[in-house]
């Protein structure tokens, strides 16, 4: 995977970028800059092609007032933030025990057969990454993959090779459930309060 030396050196936000920064600083009082140190890192790292690199955390201390030392905190404990470059399209596979007990393992098998890689590793061709998270949040739609910020859940074997395969030939994809369910609702629909409430009706205290 090649890195473009000077980007990896030098970092400042592009035009539209540095306007955008104006309307954040402007939610804050002006003591209270360094409170938009983490909107500004994941600013930063789009524009610097999906990674925070050192040159981007210094002018962003530099930008907010700040030590060095406090931006890289942030950026080192979330995992949202990237350290090394990445590839063009990174999978995310949530791997915390809720996505555990529902197989993330076989999930973790198929990115990394069909991906050839491991996590934290990214494919020669710099096109794929596959990184290991925690907690995506989504508990109740485990196991998940989390990509391009969407969520790719209720996955199984089957279901991660197809999304990969389908990554890899750009076909559309279709975030959310992938075993047909409608969002977070049981399988098979409602069991219960199947009636719709009568016209006028009132409940509780309601008159």
């Amino acid at each position: 995977m090649s890195i473009n030396i000077k980007d990896a050196e030098n970092f400042e936000f592009s035009p539209e970028n540095m306007q955008w920064t104006k309307s954040q600083l402007a939610k804050y009082p002006e003591n209270r800059k360094a409170s938009c140190v983490m909107p500004f890192l994941h600013r930063a790292q789009e524009q610097n092609h999906g990674w925070v690199s050192v040159p981007v955390m210094e002018y962003i201390a530099d930008f907010l007032d700040m030590p060095y030392i406090r931006v890289h905190e942030v950026a080192s404990f979330y995992s949202m933030y990237n350290l090394k470059p990445v590839g063009k399209h990174v999978i995310e596979v949530c791997t915390t025990t809720p996505c555990w007990l529902k197989g993330s393992d076989d999930v973790v098998k198929a990115c990394k057969e069909e991906l050839g890689i491991g996590f934290g590793e990214t494919t020669r061709d710099g096109e794929y990454t596959l990184l290991e998270v925690e907690c995506a949040g989504a508990c109740v739609n485990a196991p998940v993959i989390a990509y391009k910020e969407e969520y790719y859940e209720d996955l199984d074997d089957n279901s991660t090779r197809k999304f990969i395969k389908d990554l890899k030939s750009g076909a559309t994809l279709k975030p959310g459930p992938q075993n047909g369910r409608f969002k977070s609702c049981p399988m098979g629909g409602p069991t219960s309060l199947k009636d719709k409430a009568p016209i006028g009706a009132t409940f509780g205290g309601d008159k």
